[in-house]
Protein backbone atom coordinates (compact mmCIF):
# COMPACT_ATOMS: atom_id res chain seq x y z
CA UNK A 1 0.00 0.00 0.00
CA UNK A 2 1.07 3.42 -0.96
CA UNK A 3 2.08 5.73 1.73
CA UNK A 4 0.59 9.29 3.40
CA UNK A 5 2.41 12.21 2.47
CA UNK A 6 3.51 12.66 5.87
CA UNK A 7 5.08 9.22 5.97
CA UNK A 8 7.28 10.78 2.85
CA UNK A 9 7.85 14.16 4.10
CA UNK A 10 9.35 12.67 6.91
CA UNK A 11 11.73 10.91 4.51
CA UNK A 12 13.17 13.85 3.11
CA UNK A 13 12.55 16.67 5.57
CA UNK A 14 12.46 17.04 9.88
CA UNK A 15 8.79 17.59 10.33
CA UNK A 16 8.15 19.76 12.82
CA UNK A 17 4.86 20.61 15.01
CA UNK A 18 3.81 24.29 14.88
CA UNK A 19 1.25 24.69 17.72
CA UNK A 20 1.32 24.68 21.55
CA UNK A 21 -1.59 22.45 21.51
CA UNK A 22 0.02 19.58 23.55
CA UNK A 23 -2.62 16.78 22.39
CA UNK A 24 -1.64 17.42 18.53
CA UNK A 25 1.68 17.22 19.39
CA UNK A 26 1.24 13.88 21.64
CA UNK A 27 -1.08 12.43 18.23
CA UNK A 28 1.51 13.56 15.69
CA UNK A 29 4.77 12.74 17.76
CA UNK A 30 6.65 15.59 15.59
CA UNK A 31 10.89 15.51 15.62
CA UNK A 32 10.57 19.03 16.97
CA UNK A 33 7.91 21.65 17.87
CA UNK A 34 7.78 25.71 17.75
CA UNK A 35 5.20 28.04 19.83
CA UNK A 36 4.52 31.70 19.48
CA UNK A 37 3.34 34.31 21.43
CA UNK A 38 -0.16 33.78 19.44
CA UNK A 39 -0.36 30.10 19.92
CA UNK A 40 0.88 30.15 23.82
CA UNK A 41 -2.02 33.07 24.19
CA UNK A 42 -4.47 30.41 22.54
CA UNK A 43 -3.05 27.21 24.40
CA UNK A 44 -3.37 29.08 27.58
CA UNK A 45 -7.11 29.47 26.97
CA UNK A 46 -8.16 25.95 26.49
CA UNK A 47 -9.32 24.30 29.61
CA UNK A 48 -7.42 21.26 29.20
CA UNK A 49 -4.54 23.58 29.66
CA UNK A 50 -5.53 25.69 32.86
CA UNK A 51 -3.69 23.60 35.02
CA UNK A 52 -0.32 24.77 33.45
CA UNK A 53 -1.39 28.18 33.94
CA UNK A 54 -2.43 28.14 37.50
CA UNK A 55 0.61 26.56 38.10
CA UNK A 56 2.59 28.67 36.47
CA UNK A 57 0.79 31.68 38.34
CA UNK A 58 0.71 30.00 42.04
CA UNK A 59 4.51 29.68 41.75
CA UNK A 60 5.43 33.29 40.56
CA UNK A 61 2.96 34.48 43.17
CA UNK A 62 5.04 32.44 46.10
CA UNK A 63 8.67 33.05 44.05
CA UNK A 64 7.88 37.07 44.01
CA UNK A 65 7.00 37.32 47.45
CA UNK A 66 3.75 38.50 49.53
CA UNK A 67 4.60 42.26 48.92
CA UNK A 68 4.84 41.87 45.03
CA UNK A 69 1.85 43.48 42.97
CA UNK A 70 -0.28 41.35 40.35
CA UNK A 71 2.01 43.67 37.73
CA UNK A 72 5.07 41.80 39.40
CA UNK A 73 3.73 38.31 39.72
CA UNK A 74 2.31 38.44 36.03
CA UNK A 75 5.43 39.50 34.72
CA UNK A 76 7.63 36.68 36.18
CA UNK A 77 4.93 33.87 35.21
CA UNK A 78 4.26 36.20 31.75
CA UNK A 79 8.27 34.81 31.15
CA UNK A 80 7.57 31.43 32.76
CA UNK A 81 4.62 30.28 30.68
CA UNK A 82 6.19 29.45 27.65
CA UNK A 83 8.83 27.56 29.33
CA UNK A 84 5.99 25.73 31.02
CA UNK A 85 4.70 24.70 27.77
CA UNK A 86 7.91 23.90 26.37
CA UNK A 87 8.91 21.87 29.27
CA UNK A 88 5.49 20.01 28.91
CA UNK A 89 6.79 19.36 25.14
CA UNK A 90 9.76 18.31 25.55
CA UNK A 91 8.75 15.35 27.40
CA UNK A 92 6.85 14.43 24.05
CA UNK A 93 9.27 15.11 21.07
CA UNK A 94 12.74 14.07 21.09
CA UNK A 95 14.72 17.25 19.59
CA UNK A 96 13.79 20.64 19.94
CA UNK A 97 11.48 23.31 21.29
CA UNK A 98 11.70 27.03 19.97
CA UNK A 99 10.87 29.38 22.64
CA UNK A 100 10.31 33.36 21.61
CA UNK A 101 11.64 36.24 23.41
CA UNK A 102 9.40 38.82 23.88
CA UNK A 103 8.55 40.83 20.56
CA UNK A 104 8.23 44.31 22.04
CA UNK A 105 12.47 43.85 22.77
CA UNK A 106 12.72 43.06 18.70
CA UNK A 107 14.64 46.41 18.21
CA UNK A 108 16.88 45.76 21.59
CA UNK A 109 20.03 43.96 21.38
CA UNK A 110 20.90 43.70 24.97
CA UNK A 111 17.59 43.05 26.41
CA UNK A 112 17.08 39.99 23.84
CA UNK A 113 20.08 38.77 24.89
CA UNK A 114 19.24 39.21 28.65
CA UNK A 115 15.58 37.68 28.04
CA UNK A 116 17.34 34.49 26.28
CA UNK A 117 19.76 33.90 28.96
CA UNK A 118 16.83 34.24 31.35
CA UNK A 119 14.83 31.58 29.46
CA UNK A 120 17.34 29.68 29.05
CA UNK A 121 18.02 29.33 32.53
CA UNK A 122 14.81 28.42 33.69
CA UNK A 123 15.09 25.37 30.96
CA UNK A 124 18.31 24.42 32.99
CA UNK A 125 16.92 24.77 36.41
CA UNK A 126 14.13 22.04 35.05
CA UNK A 127 16.93 19.91 34.11
CA UNK A 128 17.09 20.52 30.21
CA UNK A 129 20.69 20.78 27.92
CA UNK A 130 20.17 24.41 25.98
CA UNK A 131 20.86 21.81 23.05
CA UNK A 132 17.07 21.36 23.39
CA UNK A 133 15.74 24.99 23.40
CA UNK A 134 15.90 27.10 20.46
CA UNK A 135 15.71 30.69 21.33
CA UNK A 136 12.89 32.42 18.94
CA UNK A 137 14.06 36.23 17.62
CA UNK A 138 12.49 38.40 15.37
CA UNK A 139 14.64 38.58 12.30
CA UNK A 140 15.99 42.82 12.82
CA UNK A 141 19.05 43.58 12.44
CA UNK A 142 19.42 43.65 16.42
CA UNK A 143 17.66 40.55 16.63
CA UNK A 144 20.01 39.05 14.03
CA UNK A 145 23.08 40.63 15.87
CA UNK A 146 21.52 39.19 19.82
CA UNK A 147 21.08 35.70 18.16
CA UNK A 148 25.01 35.91 17.21
CA UNK A 149 25.84 37.00 20.36
CA UNK A 150 24.19 34.13 21.97
CA UNK A 151 25.11 31.63 19.72
CA UNK A 152 28.44 32.47 20.24
CA UNK A 153 27.71 31.34 24.08
CA UNK A 154 25.93 27.81 23.18
CA UNK A 155 22.50 29.40 23.00
CA UNK A 156 20.97 28.44 19.91
CA UNK A 157 18.48 30.49 18.17
CA UNK A 158 15.58 30.30 15.49
CA UNK A 159 15.44 33.41 13.64
CA UNK A 160 11.84 34.25 12.76
CA UNK A 161 9.10 36.76 10.88
CA UNK A 162 12.02 36.19 7.97
CA UNK A 163 10.79 37.38 4.80
CA UNK A 164 13.60 38.57 2.86
CA UNK A 165 16.88 37.13 1.67
CA UNK A 166 18.94 40.12 3.14
CA UNK A 167 17.49 38.80 6.42
CA UNK A 168 18.59 35.16 5.37
CA UNK A 169 22.31 36.02 4.35
CA UNK A 170 22.41 38.19 7.56
CA UNK A 171 21.91 34.88 9.68
CA UNK A 172 23.90 32.52 8.29
CA UNK A 173 26.50 34.67 7.90
CA UNK A 174 26.11 35.43 12.23
CA UNK A 175 26.23 31.61 12.72
CA UNK A 176 22.78 31.33 13.30
CA UNK A 177 21.96 27.73 14.01
CA UNK A 178 17.95 27.71 12.32
CA UNK A 179 15.53 29.95 10.12
CA UNK A 180 12.25 30.23 9.84
CA UNK A 181 10.88 32.14 6.21
CA UNK A 182 7.53 32.65 6.51
CA UNK A 183 5.66 30.81 3.24
CA UNK A 184 2.30 31.71 4.59
CA UNK A 185 2.22 35.15 5.07
CA UNK A 186 4.36 36.11 1.49
CA UNK A 187 1.67 34.31 -0.07
CA UNK A 188 -1.01 36.82 1.95
CA UNK A 189 0.79 39.88 0.78
CA UNK A 190 1.49 39.11 -2.91
CA UNK A 191 -2.30 38.36 -2.99
CA UNK A 192 -3.32 41.22 -1.18
CA UNK A 193 -0.37 43.51 -3.15
CA UNK A 194 -1.60 41.89 -7.02
CA UNK A 195 -5.58 41.31 -6.30
CA UNK A 196 -5.14 37.52 -7.22
CA UNK A 197 -7.08 35.19 -5.92
CA UNK A 198 -4.75 32.30 -5.79
CA UNK A 199 -0.99 30.68 -7.07
CA UNK A 200 -0.70 27.42 -8.20
CA UNK A 201 2.26 25.89 -5.44
CA UNK A 202 4.91 25.70 -8.21
CA UNK A 203 4.84 29.71 -8.34
CA UNK A 204 3.48 30.83 -4.60
CA UNK A 205 5.95 33.82 -3.45
CA UNK A 206 6.60 32.39 -0.25
CA UNK A 207 7.12 29.28 -2.08
CA UNK A 208 9.90 30.63 -4.62
CA UNK A 209 11.39 32.60 -1.03
CA UNK A 210 12.37 29.70 0.88
CA UNK A 211 13.25 27.76 -2.33
CA UNK A 212 15.97 30.39 -3.32
CA UNK A 213 17.19 30.90 0.25
CA UNK A 214 17.43 26.74 0.65
CA UNK A 215 19.38 27.09 -2.74
CA UNK A 216 21.37 29.92 -1.73
CA UNK A 217 22.37 28.19 1.59
CA UNK A 218 23.52 24.44 0.21
CA UNK A 219 25.06 26.81 -2.60
CA UNK A 220 27.71 28.36 -0.48
CA UNK A 221 27.99 25.67 2.61
CA UNK A 222 26.50 27.52 4.86
CA UNK A 223 25.24 25.41 8.13
CA UNK A 224 22.29 26.93 9.40
CA UNK A 225 18.94 25.53 8.71
CA UNK A 226 16.21 26.33 6.81
CA UNK A 227 12.75 25.84 8.36
CA UNK A 228 9.85 26.82 6.01
CA UNK A 229 7.05 27.83 8.36
CA UNK A 230 3.39 29.52 8.46
CA UNK A 231 1.98 27.43 5.81
CA UNK A 232 -1.40 27.97 3.89
CA UNK A 233 -2.31 25.55 2.05
CA UNK A 234 -1.10 21.49 1.76
CA UNK A 235 0.65 22.68 -1.78
CA UNK A 236 2.87 24.95 -0.43
CA UNK A 237 4.36 21.72 1.72
CA UNK A 238 4.78 19.54 -0.93
CA UNK A 239 6.77 22.37 -3.02
CA UNK A 240 9.31 22.72 -0.25
CA UNK A 241 9.40 18.40 0.01
CA UNK A 242 12.97 18.09 0.91
CA UNK A 243 13.50 21.50 2.67
CA UNK A 244 15.44 20.65 6.10
CA UNK A 245 12.84 21.23 8.53
CA UNK A 246 9.28 22.39 7.57
CA UNK A 247 6.88 23.48 10.98
CA UNK A 248 3.48 22.33 10.17
CA UNK A 249 -0.19 23.13 11.81
CA UNK A 250 -1.81 20.18 13.08
CA UNK A 251 -4.64 20.65 10.84
CA UNK A 252 -2.47 20.68 7.80
CA UNK A 253 -0.62 17.79 9.06
CA UNK A 254 -3.63 15.83 9.47
CA UNK A 255 -4.33 16.62 6.00
CA UNK A 256 -0.51 15.01 5.02
CA UNK A 257 -1.57 12.51 7.05
CA UNK A 258 -4.99 11.67 5.29
CA UNK A 259 -3.51 11.69 1.52
CA UNK A 260 -2.04 8.80 -0.16
CA UNK A 261 -0.16 10.24 -3.18
CA UNK A 262 3.51 10.57 -4.37
CA UNK A 263 5.53 13.09 -2.98
CA UNK A 264 8.41 14.01 -5.25
CA UNK A 265 11.82 15.56 -3.32
CA UNK A 266 11.66 19.22 -4.95
CA UNK A 267 14.55 20.80 -2.36
CA UNK A 268 17.95 18.81 -2.48
CA UNK A 269 21.45 20.40 -1.81
CA UNK A 270 22.97 18.12 -4.87
CA UNK A 271 21.55 20.01 -7.34
CA UNK A 272 22.64 23.40 -6.34
CA UNK A 273 26.28 23.09 -6.92
CA UNK A 274 25.56 23.84 -10.94
CA UNK A 275 23.43 26.77 -10.20
CA UNK A 276 24.03 29.93 -11.23
CA UNK A 277 23.72 32.38 -7.62
CA UNK A 278 25.31 35.68 -6.80
CA UNK A 279 27.24 35.47 -3.14
CA UNK A 280 25.96 38.81 -1.35
CA UNK A 281 28.11 39.81 2.11
CA UNK A 282 25.07 42.15 4.17
CA UNK A 283 26.79 44.58 6.92
CA UNK A 284 24.04 46.99 8.27
CA UNK A 285 24.49 49.44 6.04
CA UNK A 286 23.29 46.86 2.93
CA UNK A 287 20.83 45.34 5.01
CA UNK A 288 18.57 48.11 5.77
CA UNK A 289 19.16 49.26 1.96
CA UNK A 290 17.59 45.70 0.89
CA UNK A 291 15.28 45.97 3.66
CA UNK A 292 13.78 48.78 2.30
CA UNK A 293 13.67 48.41 -0.93
CA UNK A 294 11.35 45.21 -0.07
CA UNK A 295 8.21 46.64 0.24
CA UNK A 296 6.57 42.74 0.91
CA UNK A 297 9.85 42.05 3.88
CA UNK A 298 8.85 45.06 5.54
CA UNK A 299 5.22 45.34 6.01
CA UNK A 300 5.32 41.68 6.97
CA UNK A 301 7.76 42.01 9.83
CA UNK A 302 6.83 45.14 11.03
CA UNK A 303 2.87 43.60 11.48
CA UNK A 304 4.38 40.44 12.43
CA UNK A 305 6.27 41.99 15.46
CA UNK A 306 2.52 43.79 15.76
CA UNK A 307 0.73 41.19 15.88
CA UNK A 308 2.90 39.14 18.43
CA UNK A 309 2.99 41.90 20.66
CA UNK A 310 -1.36 42.23 20.76
CA UNK A 311 -0.82 38.27 21.48
CA UNK A 312 1.54 38.76 24.55
CA UNK A 313 -0.28 41.69 25.87
CA UNK A 314 -3.47 39.17 25.63
CA UNK A 315 -1.70 36.82 27.48
CA UNK A 316 -0.69 39.65 30.24
CA UNK A 317 -4.62 40.56 30.47
CA UNK A 318 -5.29 36.66 30.66
CA UNK A 319 -2.67 36.29 33.42
CA UNK A 320 -4.11 39.58 35.45
CA UNK A 321 -7.56 38.15 35.34
CA UNK A 322 -6.59 34.61 36.36
CA UNK A 323 -4.76 35.55 39.32
CA UNK A 324 -7.51 37.60 40.35
CA UNK A 325 -9.69 34.55 40.46
CA UNK A 326 -7.03 32.58 41.66
CA UNK A 327 -6.51 34.70 44.82
CA UNK A 328 -10.38 34.91 45.30
CA UNK A 329 -10.60 31.50 45.33
CA UNK A 330 -7.49 30.97 47.94
CA UNK A 331 -9.34 33.78 50.08
CA UNK A 332 -12.79 31.17 50.26
CA UNK A 333 -11.24 28.45 50.79
CA UNK A 334 -9.29 30.16 53.54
Amino acid sequence: MSKNLLEQLREVTVVVADTGDIQAIEKFKPQDATTNPSLITAAAQMPEYQHIVDQTLIKAKKDAGNKASHQEVVSLAFDRLAVSFGLKILQIIPGRVSTEVDARLSYDTNGTVAKARYLISEYQAAGISADRVLIKIAATWEGIKAAEILEKEGIHCNLTLLFGIHQAIACAEAGITLISPFVGRILDWYKKDTGRSSYPPAEDPGVLSVTKIYNYYKKFGYQTEVMGASFRNMGEITELAGCDLLTISPALLSELQNTVAELPRKLDPVTTSGLSIDKISVDQATFERMHAADRMASDKLREGIDGFTKALISLEELLTARLSRLEAEMVGVG
